[in-house]
C-alpha cells in the first residue's frame, strides 16, 4: 500500500473508533475493555504470523522495545484514554492527540538526537491550531475544575505516552526489526500489561454481551488495532515518527464527520476554518520538496 493510502487508511478507521470506545465503556470496566482488546489482537495477529509463516521469534533486545512500546502505546496510554472518555467528550480527547507530531518532534530530538525540521514544526502548529479552532466554542465553555481536570489530565498523559511508544517503534524499525511479528508481541505484552492492572485494581473481568457492545468490540480488535496500528507503525517506518504523528491531527477531523451523522454536531464557519488549517498543517509537514536540479556550469 502506499505511503498517502496508509496515512488515510489510518485517519479513516482511528476517526470512527472514538464512537465505538463510548459502547465498550457501558459494556466493561476501562482496564478489562483495553486488556481484552488488545490481548485477541496480539492472538489473532500471532495467529496470522503462524500460517504465513512470519517470524515471531527475536533477541531479548527486541522484546524489551517491544515490551516498552506495548505497556506505553497499548496498556497505560488507552486506559488513560477509556477514562479521559468518562469525564470529557471524546471530540475533545481526540484534539489531545492533535499534538502529537509535535509530542514525537520533541522526543524524537531528546532521545535519538533528530533534528527538528521548521517545515514540520509550523506543520505541527498549523494543524493543532486548527483543531483549536473547530473546537474553540467547546473549549470556551469548559470549567477546568473538577472532572474537566481529570479528562485533561488523562488525555495528557495518553498523548505522551503513546508518543514514547513511537520512540519504541522508531528504535526497532532503525535496526530493521518491522512488521506484523513485533506488533503482535508489543500487543500481547501491552494486553497482559492491562490485565494485570485490572486485576490489581480488583476490576471485574466480565463483559457485557449485546450487540452494540459485541460489535464495537469486534471492530477496535479488528479494524482499530490490529489494521490502523499495522498501518500507523508502516508508516513510522517509511516517514518518521513526527510525520507519522501527523495521523492524529487528521482523526478528530474524520471524528466530526461521523458525529455531525450520528451526533448531530453542528457545522460553523470555525469548523470549516479549523478544517483548513489542519490540512494545510499536513500538507506542509508532509510534503517533501523536490531537489534542486544541478545546473551545468557554461564553459
Amino acid at each position: 500500500m502506499s505511503t498517502p493510502a496508509l496515512f488515510f487508511f489510518a485517519v479513516a478507521i482511528w476517526g470512527s473508533t472514538w464512537i465505538a470506545i463510548t459502547f465498550q465503556l457501558a459494556a466493561a470496566a476501562p482496564e478489562t475493555g483495553v486488556a481484552w482488546r488488545f490481548l485477541c489482537a496480539a492472538a489473532l495477529l500471532a495467529a496470522y504470523c503462524l500460517w504465513r509463516g512470519v517470524p515471531l521469534r527475536f533477541s531479548r533486545r527486541m522484546h524489551a522495545l517491544f515490551a516498552a512500546q506495548g505497556l506505553t502505546g497499548f496498556a497505560i496510554s488507552y486506559v488513560f484514554v477509556y477514562h479521559a472518555e468518562r469525564f470529557i467528550v471524546s471530540g475533545l480527547v481526540a484534539v489531545g492527540y492533535a499534538a502529537s507530531p509535535l509530542v514525537n518532534l520533541v522526543l524524537a530530538r531528546a532521545l535519538f538526537g533528530t533534528r527538528m525540521s521548521r517545515r514540520v514544526a509550523a506543520g505541527g502548529v498549523l494543524g493543532l491550531a486548527g483543531i483549536a479552532t473547530i473546537f474553540g466554542r467547546e473549549f470556551a465553555r469548559l470549567d477546568l475544575h473538577g472532572p474537566v481536570a481529570i479528562g485533561a489530565a488523562f488525555t495528557i498523559g495518553a498523548v505522551l505516552l503513546s508518543g514514547l511508544a513511537s520512540m519504541a517503534a522508531t528504535r526497532y524499525h532503525t535496526l530493521g526489526v518491522s512488521g506484523w511479528g513485533p506488533l503482535a508481541w508489543a500487543m500481547g505484552y501491552g494486553g497482559a500489561a492491562t490485565l494485570a492492572i485490572a486485576l490489581a485494581l480488583g476490576r471485574p473481568l466480565g463483559f457485557e454481551l449485546g450487540f452494540a457492545s459485541v460489535a464495537s468490540f469486534v471492530y477496535l480488535v479488528v479494524a482499530g488495532s490490529i489494521l490502523a496500528f499495522g498501518a500507523f507503525f508502516t508508516l513510522v517506518a517509511r516517514i518518521g515518527a513526527a510525520r507519522a504523528g501527523y495521523v492524529g491531527v487528521m482523526v478528530p477531523i474524520v471524528a466530526l464527520l461521523i458525529s455531525s451523522v450520528f451526533e448531530g454536531y453542528p457545522w460553523t464557519w470555525q469548523t470549516f476554518a479549523g478544517i483548513a488549517l489542519a490540512v494545510a498543517g499536513n500538507v506542509l509537514a508532509l510534503h517533501r520538496p523536490a531537489p534542486a536540479r544541478a545546473t551545468a556550469a557554461a564553459a
